[in-house]
């Protein structure tokens, strides 16, 4: 299928009955759709949005369009849960149907107001000549889902910036709103800028300037900025577009980072102390993470397992895309820390001591140990042939690596098929969650992290020690044990 221009920004009442059932009738041909994790009803999904907490559940949408594998009209599609761990979708959408959202509802951010929650997103407009104009806009959604926009501009694109100018995320800090915006400068330069919001009203919005963690203008674009608090500390997590690999090296085709502070100085926009930068996920696909302090402050964050300009191998059926575990953010000795949220345990069903299993269903839990100075390979998703996703924890060297040169289907092999990340040579842990195509890889308890997409062939389904004597045990998942 050609994705031209025309196809990708049809109207969704133009698309008739049976080219959507031809797309859900493809869809449920694919081998490879998850059991735990958030994916799309159908067509593309990509970053998560308005992250928050409303009326008593937690609410999360997914950036979608849902008429195939591609980058198209974008809409919001709404999942509430109880838990963080269980979503369901509500049928709640948030539409690209006016004239300042009129080529699509891009990524933002949600914040309670009152009785309602605010939608704080960017609106992507093209006029005839094709010229992108992005608002940044608003809407209320009440109790019953019922969504009414805000009809007017809450943020225009600032004149020292390009069109590229998008992903507003609203917080709290000591009372006050604030937000802050990716954008690109007129030197084509990434930078984010920091918004007050006057006498708190959510559609009055002043720019206090562009927000100083140490840019080191490398990158060209600044995508889905997130400004959490951890423990009171300032972590930034965001999306440095072309960020130069001299100022750190990273393997997929956008990286995904953070930086923390020591404070937040918002009269100066500025974080006090500002870290070095460091990749937030060391795998293959994570994105667009998307972060918010719960009412109790603990921060919380989940990201799009996908990457943009790629190609997956599901979109031979019409779909595309995932969102990750939600994970809770700590600090430890200077180190961000993500982990799955406590909910995680309800999933386990049976468990069993680790050992070669010559089949299962793709969908578990492993918690293994490694000793200091051990050297360690294991293969998931194996084959008879032991052939499938290998983790090599390599504690003597100090090294972790991933490699999915040998598991199902091949994509996106420009970038490589092997990540890996330095570990200290000591007594070593690793959770790892597998989701039928997903991976997600917790050392020490999310002191480092491994995301990524696997499509395993049919026979790819078994697990395999190669080397070491790594201990732990095997839960089988069935994300049925609690009921939504």
């Amino acid at each position: 299928m050609e994705w031209t221009t025309e196809r990708r920004y049809r109207r969704y009442e133009d698309w008739t009955t049976e080219e959507k059932q031809a797309i859900q009738e493809n869809m449920a041909k694919s081998p490879w759709h998850t059991h735990y994790h958030v994916e799309p009803k159908a067509g593309l999904l990509n970053d998560p949005n308005g992250f928050s907490y409303f009326d008593g559940k937690w609410i999360l949408f997914y950036q979608n369009f849902p008429f195939g594998a591609a980058h198209g009209l974008k809409s919001w599609v709404q999942t509430e849960s109880e838990d963080l761990v269980h979503f369901k979708e509500t049928g709640v959408t948030l539409l690209p149907d006016t004239d300042l959202d009129s080529h699509g509802a891009y990524s933002g951010s949600a914040m309670q107001f009152g009785d309602k929650l605010f939608l704080f997103y960017t609106g992507n407009v093209r006029d005839a000549e094709w010229v992108r104009h992005p608002y940044q806009v608003g809407a209320l959604m009440n109790k019953d889902g019922k969504i009414e926009k805000i009809d007017k501009i809450l943020i225009d694109q600032p004149a020292d910036s390009t069109d590229h100018f998008r992903d507003p995320q609203i917080f709290n800090f000591k009372g006050q709103f604030y937000a802050i915006v990716g954008g690109q400068d007129l030197e084509k330069k990434g930078f984010i800028r920091l918004y007050k919001a006057v006498d708190n009203d959510y559609t009055n919005w002043v720019a206090i300037g562009d927000l100083d963690f140490a840019n080191d203008r490398t990158a060209y674009m600044m995508e889905c900025p997130n400004l959490v608090f951890v423990g009171g500390q300032p972590v930034l997590l965001y999306c440095p577009q072309g960020l130069d690999k001299s100022v750190l090296d990273y393997d997929n085709i956008y990286p995904n980072m953070y930086k923390i502070g020591a404070s937040f100085d918002p009269e100066k926009a500025k974080m006090v102390d500002v870290s070095e930068l460091h990749n937030l996920d060391y795998g293959f696909e994570a994105y667009a993470t998307q972060g918010f302090n719960a009412p109790d402050g603990r921060a919380y964050a989940v990201s799009w397992l996908g990457l943009p300009d790629v190609s997956y191998p599901t979109d031979s059926y019409d779909y595309q895309g995932a969102l990750s575990l939600v994970k809770e953010l700590t600090i430890k000795d200077g180190k961000l820390y993500q982990y799955p949220v406590e909910a995680i345990k309800d999933l386990s069903a049976e468990s069993e001591a680790f050992a070669n299993k010559a089949q299962t269903k793709n969908c578990y839990e492993l918690e293994l140990q490694f000793e200091k100075d051990s050297q360690n390979e294991i293969v998931l998703f194996a084959d008879a042939e032991g052939k499938g996703l290998t983790l090599t924890f390599d504690l003597a060297k100090g090294l972790v690596t991933v490699d999915r040169s040998q598991a199902g289907e091949q994509y996106a092999q420009e970038f490589g098929a092997s990540r890996s990340c330095t570990i200290a040579n000591q007594a070593t842990t690793a959770n790892i969650f597998i989701d039928n195509s997903i991976f997600e890889i917790f050392i020490n308890k999310g002191e480092k992290v491994f995301s990524g997409r696997v499509y395993p062939h049919a026979d790819q389904n078994g697990i395999l020690i190669k080397s070491g004597t790594p201990t732990g045990t095997y839960y089988e998942l069935d994300y049925g044990r609690k009921a939504n």
